[in-house]
């Protein structure tokens, strides 16, 4: 599956393709615009192509998205156009799917940065948002005003209910969510799971984890240190799993001076 995408060459642009390249891959019901200020940061440095991952954005429909599947979209994206190594930055979901591509092709894969998300199966966290988004489609809210009020009966966050509706636009036949919410709760198993995967990725890995978020813990840290020997763990204080918004200066920082 070809994603959608958008390519931020570098300033200090180099000819023949001689640029390092990052690949940011967004999370659950994000899109290629979540992290576009760490791109400008990586920018003045390095070729980063931001990705609509399958399901959200501007990408293809799929009743199917297992990591292994998604994983390829982002090698089938990196082939087409003549990239054979590459990093990766990925949030949430699309941390799991930066570390599948690490752990499935090792050697295409440069460097690694992971922000708030283990290699482990997690339990349901968005049952609630699950049935807003389905209330508001069901409703046919006519504007955001309108679905920020259904929504608000299932996401207490005000902040998370503003990034979900990021993503309530209109089109042809009137607002609707540019991901798709059917095929994303179909999947929420596989999105919440974990694939096993033989091996491990030893290069240079960073994973960033915000101090109030339970995504990454103790346990989840063996996990990590098994299937990435090399990495370094950062947090960031007084911020939850929204880390790159919330403290989207010290975040930028951090994976800029990793890649440096």
């Amino acid at each position: 599956m070809l994603l959608n995408y958008q390519l931020k060459q570098a300033a200090k642009h180099e000819p023949a393709n001689k640029n390092e390249i990052i690949f940011i891959i967004h999370g659950l019901f994000g899109s290629l615009s979540n992290l576009s200020g760490l791109a400008k940061e990586l920018q003045a440095n390095f070729d980063v192509i931001l990705v609509d991952v399958r399901n959200h954005g501007q990408s293809p429909r799929s009743r199917s998205m297992t990591y292994p599947e998604m994983a390829e979209d982002i090698f089938e994206l990196a082939d087409s156009l003549g990239i054979e190594k590459f990093s990766l930055v990925g949030h949430s979901m699309g941390g799991k799917i930066a570390m599948t591509c690490a752990l499935l092709q090792p050697q295409r894969i440069k460097n690694l940065v992971v922000a708030d998300i283990a290699p482990v199966a997690y339990g349901d966290r968005h049952s609630d948002v699950f049935t807003g988004l389905q209330s508001v489609s069901l409703l046919q809210a006519k504007n955001r005003t309108e679905a920020e009020k259904i929504l608000a009966g299932y996401v207490e966050t005000p902040e998370v209910r503003q990034f979900l509706l990021k993503s309530y636009q209109r089109g042809d036949d009137g607002f609707d969510f540019v991901y798709n919410v059917d095929n994303l709760h179909h999947n929420y198993h596989l999105i919440s799971g974990w694939p096993t995967i033989d091996g491990e990725y030893t290069d240079s890995t960073l994973f960033i984890k915000g101090e109030r978020s339970d995504y990454i813990n103790e346990k989840s840290i063996e996990s990590v240190m098994a299937l990435f020997p090399n990495a370094r763990l950062k947090i960031i204080n007084d911020t939850g799993h929204w880390l790159h918004a919330e403290k989207a200066k010290t975040f930028n920082r951090l994976v800029v001076n990793f890649f440096a």
